[in-house]
């Protein structure tokens, strides 16, 4: 019988290190570039959506979904990140 702690162990022993460390790096730049974009884009639509709420109130259900297409962006980067930890 197989442990899981064995099977691990040899999958891991068949990786080299310096593709897992890649791999990590990897990941955190798709997470921190993800966030740094949806943080930049959450900034100019958001106060692009207030000014429109400031002048026409009843867009306020439309400007909130541009913002949250906005913040979408990080969500793919968080997803990339996984994926690519998948692989590692």
């Amino acid at each position: 019988m197989v442990t899981p702690e064995a099977a691990i162990g040899q999958l891991a022993s068949s990786i080299p290190e310096g593709v897992v460390g890649w791999g990590y790096l990897a990941a955190a730049i798709a997470v921190g570039l993800g966030a740094l974009g949806a943080g930049i884009a959450v900034g100019l639509v958001g106060a692009a959506a207030v000014g429109t709420i400031g002048e026409r109130p009843e867009l306020m259900g439309r400007t909130l979904i541009f913002v949250g297409l906005a913040e979408g962006i990080a969500i793919y980067g968080l997803v990339i990140a996984i994926m690519i930890l998948g692989r590692v």
